[in-house]
């Protein structure tokens, strides 16, 4: 029962760093463009490499 006091505050811990850092990535813009990033899967980018020697 001892061990709830060491595992509970490291595990809240862990959970605030963890919305912590997805509230940065939403501040950052991370999620601005979804469609875009959805459309861009789909296109063939084999010409916008470079080219075979």
């Amino acid at each position: 029962m001892n061990i709830i006091v060491f595992v509970l505050p490291f595990s809240l811990l862990l959970a605030g760093l963890g919305l912590a850092g997805f509230f940065w990535t939403f501040k950052a813009g991370q999620y601005e463009d979804p469609q875009g990033d959805a459309a861009r899967i789909l296109t063939d980018h084999e010409a916008d490499g470079p080219d075979d020697l």
